[in-house]
């Protein structure tokens, strides 16, 4: 073979890499950058190059405080951004709120002396970080955390930064606000000041707000002090800066109606579908699983052939809502803005640091509709700011007077779940036309998405995923508005009419914009993503199982039982699966009750053979391995709950421990989950002979080791 000469070498070469190069574009170089994976503003379009250095941002924009908010439903985030409102209008702080998942950490040990960092953090599940807050509690409570400076948890590398903690709770569950408490004490061990005590506001005793309310004052105080800060009579800044567009009109291609962002409402939706990004998904089946007429349960399968999202058995369904008209109404109607609800506007940081919250250019109506939380709970702080914006000087006095008594703010507003525009009809019907839109917007959180344990098996039916939600209605004795309902499952419960041939659903006296903006989700569409959850089966079919799921709470089991159902008709060998299911009445809200039981009125004939439908037959299927507990609470005078049933089934449930079987609960919070945790401490301590102490720890090992999985909510 004749010998290559240099310039043969370098063409050889050359050629080599731009095979390479074409070979490997898209996987390797030339990457798509996803413009929904870390925020709203990528999501629209935002401009690349946005530094990640924290200390570089604030030098950048002349802050002197920055409050970072770890966040998974938006509370978190409106009590930060609370808290840096109040320290630039009261105490002339420079402040700016910052997403922990928005910058790197390891430089913090620069963070100067004359600045102060302040953290809201949400505990969320079994005391985990919030979604955005995870790579921040890593990196603080790991044992090889190392800074910039190059120094470790040893060099105190952090006794420059002066900080002060928030945290957001609930006492219903173990780990109460286990988050603030462990970053809290991170920052001390790496040598940070703390100002003032770490707050923690309890979401299970009602009493968020207060607490917060009570923490932040004497916070200020000392804060005040440490930074030499001049209190100052507190002034309405607005963040953002309305204008409203006379030269556009709502139909214009570039004006948003409610898209969540440019590819929506460029008609090109594309994945990756997650928090910041929703799929618009198909729902092909939907029915009542209740058979009485005052209560709602519904069933929704829902369509994501085609998304590419994927989900697992136990992961939950987001689900976007809008809210009601008949809300939306009430709020343009009390502002003043009826007649120009359709009024283009574009919104605008007032400041560098400020996130306009939806994609503008808008109208009124749209960013009410399907951005703003409207109907959500009304804080005393809130109601003290409007009244400088009352009609005349009764309703300011009634204002100031609901913003200072809390006593009377809530006999007046909080027990009585008035939202804000019920809160203004109460203290003066005239309208409140003097009110800046903009202080809506920053003191109203975002719309949430808001999540449902997916009630189908990923195995059985990977495209299609099934929802079991209660429509919610709550009554208030005495109150005005008398009803309180439910935003999303409301919305879900006028989908269902309306696939069943209703032309105009108005359910509970509402109706909502289901077509959606520009009739993108006609045809009985719903914006949907997923959210993987830690509540998973064993990898191993064998292993027995226990779950303990009444009302609604059964919606994973049905997919976990689903999926066990299949495997044993693959010829899996399927352990030992126990379900302890409640509700009032077995002939008025027994989800699914025919498909736990196989009776001769549950096969179903189609024109090739008289087959069993695959999701009613998980008795037959699963055979002695499958067994059923239910508890009637209004079927007799006698009120019998799932922790009765567990109790009676003490042997059997200390035998299936004993083979080391996954224990789940799945439901309320407040008070059946607390129970079945106490049932289930005393079975051990009974059948085991151990004392009450020593049940609870192993009880406490079986959480900390996942074989005991909670899903509740509160």
């Amino acid at each position: 073979m004749a010998q290559l000469d240099t310039l043969d070498l370098i063409v050889l070469v050359a050629l080599l890499i731009g095979t390479a190069a074409y070979f490997t574009k898209g996987t390797y170089w030339g990457v798509p950058k996803d413009p929904y994976a870390t925020s709203f503003t990528n999501a629209n379009g935002a401009k690349a190059g946005k530094t990640r250095n924290i200390i570089e941002k604030m030098e950048e924009t002349g802050k002197n405080a920055v409050v970072f908010y770890g966040s998974q439903t938006g509370t978190a985030e409106d009590y930060a951004s609370r808290l840096a409102k109040e320290g630039s209008s009261r105490f002339g702080l420079k402040t700016m709120v910052a997403d922990l998942e928005d910058y790197d950490y390891e430089n913090l040990d620069t963070f100067p002396d004359d600045k102060v960092a302040m953290f809201v953090l949400a505990t969320y599940g079994e005391g985990e970080p919030t979604d955005n807050a995870v790579d921040f509690f890593e990196f603080v409570t790991g044992n090889d955390v190392s800074f910039s400076g190059g120094g470790g948890a040893e060099d105190t590398p952090l006794s420059n930064m002066k900080f002060v903690a928030f945290g957001l709770g609930n006492n219903t569950y173990e780990h109460y606000n286990a988050l603030v408490r462990r970053v809290n004490a991170a920052l001390i061990k790496l040598g940070a000041q703390r100002i003032s005590a770490a707050g923690e506001g309890d979401d299970g005793a009602g009493t968020m707000e207060e607490d917060f309310l009570a923490w932040k004052e004497p916070m200020w105080t000392e804060l005040a002090g440490k930074m030499n800060l001049e209190e100052r009579e507190a002034v309405y800044e607005p963040t953002f800066g309305i204008t409203e567009r006379e030269d556009m009109s709502p139909e214009t291609n570039d004006v948003y109606l409610g898209e969540p962002n440019k590819n929506h409402l460029e008609g090109t939706s594309k994945g990756p579908y997650n928090s910041h990004n929703p799929y618009i998904a198909p729902i092909v089946e939907s029915r009542e699983v209740f058979t009485v007429k005052d209560r709602n349960c519904l069933h929704m399968e829902i369509d994501v052939s085609g998304s590419n999202l994927t989900y697992q058995t136990g992961d939950h369904i987001a689900v976007w809502p809008t809210n009601a008209g008949k809300e939306v109404d009430r709020f343009l109607n009390i502002l003043g803005l009826s007649d120009r609800r359709h009024m283009v506007i574009s919104v605008k940081g007032l400041d560098p640091t400020a996130r306009v919250p939806f994609p503008t250019p808008t109208t009124y109506d749209a960013a009410i509709r399907y951005h703003m939380e409207i109907c959500g709970p009304v804080s005393r702080q809130f109601v003290a700011s409007l009244a400088a914006f009352a009609p005349n000087e009764d309703s300011k006095d009634e204002m100031a007077r609901l913003g200072e008594d809390k006593d009377y703010f809530k006999e007046k507003v909080s027990n009585q779940r008035l939202n804000i525009a019920q809160v203004l009809e109460s203290v003066c019907e005239s309208k409140w036309t003097s009110v800046p839109f903009s202080i809506m917007m920053e003191s109203i959180q975002k719309l949430q998405p808001r999540y449902y344990s997916i009630s189908s098996s990923s195995l059985v039916q990977k495209t299609k995923i099934s929802i079991t939600a209660v429509v919610e209605e709550v009554r208030i004795p005495g109150s005005k508005p008398n009803i309180v309902k439910g935003v999303t499952t409301n919305y879900l419960l006028a989908l269902k009419q309306k696939q069943h041939g209703e032309p105009d659903p108005d359910p509970h006296g509402l109706t909502y914009a289901i077509t959606g903006p520009r009739n993108k989700y006609d045809g009985c569409h719903v914006p949907v993503h997923v959210r993987h959850s830690n509540f998973k089966l064993p990898s191993a079919p064998s292993k027995p199982i226990i779950m303990v799921g009444p009302g609604s709470g059964v919606a994973p089991f049905r997919g976990f039982i689903q999926e066990r159902a299949a495997q044993a008709k693959a010829g899996e060998k399927v352990g030992k699966t126990v379900l302890f299911y409640g509700c009032r009445k077995p002939s008025e809200d027994f989800l699914y009750k025919d498909e736990w039981e196989v009776r001769p009125s549950v096969l179903i004939v189609s024109h090739k053979a008289c087959t069993p439908n695959v999701k009613q037959m998980y008795k037959q299927a699963l055979g002695d391995s499958f067994e059923l507990f239910t508890a009637f609470s209004r079927e007799t005078s006698e009120k019998v709950y799932v922790q009765q049933r567990l109790a009676e089934q003490a042997s059997l449930i200390n035998e299936l421990l004993q083979q080391k079987a996954n224990f789940y609960v799945c439901g309320d919070a407040a008070n059946m989950a607390r129970e079945v945790n106490v049932v289930l401490g005393q079975i051990v301590a009974e059948q085991r002979g151990l004392s009450t102490e020593k049940a609870e720890e192993l009880v406490k090992s079986m959480r900390s080791s996942n074989q005991y999985q909670e899903d509740v909510w509160s």
